[in-house]
């Protein structure tokens, strides 16, 4: 699994990175929780769904925000977190000109990042979007949300109430021309402690379903 170093806009970017021979095989990004509460690329959950997307073909890249592992730089509140995204998936197009397809996956704050990065990159086709914490981050900039996409939450999760997802999924529902799916996990917990292979199957059933119907979308 080879390590990648980006040029982010604080420095050296620390990455993973799996590439797919196939010139048009999709990209994949992958976003961890927060950097100030051990969130990391090697997260239980970004490490998961990383090699669901690989062995679903796609070229994967998953990363350090600024100030985890060997990122250089600070925690910035989410704006640097979302500089650094962006220079992410900069790196990961200009290494796949062709990719058929472009996705993004966060979980917890990389989810919020995640949505972020999908409002300023109409390129993005789909993104996974794994307890998105819409008690504590204002989301009110998905209008309208640009791309079709799953959130996913568990029924036991104290960190992420599931009715604050639930609402937010009804506000985006209202949308024409999108889809948002929304999955809730009995027993799941906010990190999905022992329920990592549930979570794995159903952001597996949903990405096969798009790759599918792709020429749909």
């Amino acid at each position: 699994m080879p390590e990648v170093i980006i040029n982010g806009p604080e420095g050296r970017i620390e990455g993973r990175y799996r590439h797919n021979n196939s010139a048009a095989a999709p990209i994949a990004l992958f976003l961890h929780p927060h950097p100030q509460h051990g969130g990391t690329m090697n997260n239980k959950v970004i490490y998961t769904l990383y090699y669901m997307f690989v062995r679903r073909g796609f070229s994967c890249l998953r990363f350090n925000f600024r100030g985890v592992g060997r990122s250089q730089g600070t925690f910035s509140r989410g704006e640097g977190e979302l500089s650094d995204a962006a220079a992410a998936l900069d790196w990961l197009q200009e290494y796949n000109e062709n990719a058929g397809q472009c996705w993004i996956a966060g979980f917890s704050f990389g989810a919020w990042i995640g949505m972020q990065l999908l409002m300023r990159r109409p390129e993005i086709a789909g993104f996974i979007s794994v307890a998105p914490p819409a008690n504590m981050y204002d989301f009110s900039f998905l209008a309208p949300c640009p791309s079709s996409g799953i959130m996913i939450t568990g029924n036991k999760d104290d960190i992420v109430p599931p009715d604050s997802v639930e609402k937010l999924v009804e506000k985006l529902r209202q949308q024409r021309g999108i889809r948002i799916d929304h999955t809730t996990i009995p027993g799941a917990n906010h990190f999905f402690t022992n329920k990592m292979e549930q979570l794995e199957k159903e952001v597996a059933s949903y990405v096969d379903e798009r790759l599918l119907n792709s020429t749909d979308d």
